[in-house]
């Protein structure tokens, strides 16, 4: 019997640096953005879908949503481990979840929401055939 999965799951790993700590020591809460669209990033590519091949192909994929509940903080030089899934099969909007983990502390939640855009006309667009053929193995 084959395995069935119905959703995508990736983990990545971060090291705080100085320069992303506030006075009180604590990584910066702006930062978790930039940190939640390097995880974002990596999970497309870890199925084999770059954000360069899709806007060479004139696909935009702009954040429409962004929600962060903060639990605990990460300070300088902590590793944290961002676990990105998207647990829904995208039409035309995409849903990420994160968890940011220092070892097994929960440190926040979050979620964002992008929409496929098309370049040039500027306007939202159905998930592109080849990009959903690359997701949907994983919702089967």
């Amino acid at each position: 019997m084959p395995h069935i999965r119905n959703m995508i799951q990736h983990s990545m790993d971060i090291r705080i640096r100085y320069g992303e700590t506030d006075r009180m020591g604590y990584a910066y809460y702006g930062n978790y953005a930039t940190y939640f669209e390097v995880a974002r990033v990596e999970t497309l590519r870890s199925i084999g879908i770059t954000y360069k091949s899709l806007e060479d192909d004139g696909i935009l994929l702009p954040v429409v949503d962004f929600h962060v509940r903060y639990f605990a903080p990460a300070h300088y030089d902590d590793e944290i481990r961002i676990e990105t899934t998207i647990a829904d099969m995208p039409a035309a909007r995409m849903r990420f979840h994160y968890q940011t983990h220092r070892g097994i502390t929960l440190l926040n939640e979050a979620e964002t929401d992008l929409v496929f855009v098309n370049e040039k006309s500027g306007k939202p667009m159905r998930c592109p055939a080849d990009i959903a053929d690359k997701l949907k193995i994983h919702f089967q």
